[in-house]
């Protein structure tokens, strides 16, 4: 098992902690992994990605140039990784901030209402357990329950209500679609 991932969308938005995210939980899981961030100049505002490789095998490199899935939380971030997903790879859209849709017929589209599902849960900056909680659904790479695991070893500070909301962020991200 493979999964190359690139998550995708503006500082703030919880980009890189969910990639620290999957990759802890695919540790957690007995599984090979790696991340890699890449910071836009600005931080907050401005744009943000990282690789994640989450693997049954030894990860021989960090970099994801054709990522098996793409998980896209602002509209910048589609026009960029969308010619880089590799035919037949998954895209996970943020459908709250991205109006627009890709243009390719070779891959699987899943389209989250990722800030919606968190402001329902009045816990807008968890948008992105949404997300991966589709990217766990649809890939199996990870469980959910492996990510929620995961989620008080990134987020030591973090209060058990907090923690308790983005796992519920996580299970409406997996039960969609």
């Amino acid at each position: 098992m493979y999964q190359g991932i690139r998550i995708s969308g503006f500082g703030g938005q919880g980009i890189i902690s969910s990639g620290v995210l999957l990759a802890y939980a695919g540790m957690l899981d007995g599984k090979e992994v790696s991340f890699f961030p890449s910071y836009g100049a600005e931080m907050r505002g401005g744009t943000a990605n990282c690789s994640v490789v989450i693997s049954s095998e030894e990860v021989t490199t960090p970099v994801v140039s054709q990522p098996d899935t793409v998980i896209i939380m602002n509209e910048p971030s589609l026009a960029k990784f969308e010619p880089l997903v590799k035919s037949g790879g998954l895209m996970i859209i943020n459908e709250s901030l991205v109006k627009s849709r890709p243009k390719r017929q070779d891959i699987k589209v899943v389209l989250v209402p990722c800030n919606q599902i968190a402001a329902d849960l009045k816990a807008p900056k968890i948008a992105n357990m949404a997300a991966l909680g589709a990217f766990c659904k649809h890939t199996g790479a990870l469980s959910v329950e492996a990510v929620a695991k995961a989620l008080p070893k990134v987020f030591k500070r973090a209060k058990p209500e907090i923690l308790a909301l983005n796992v519920e962020a996580l299970k409406k991200g997996a039960a969609l679609n």
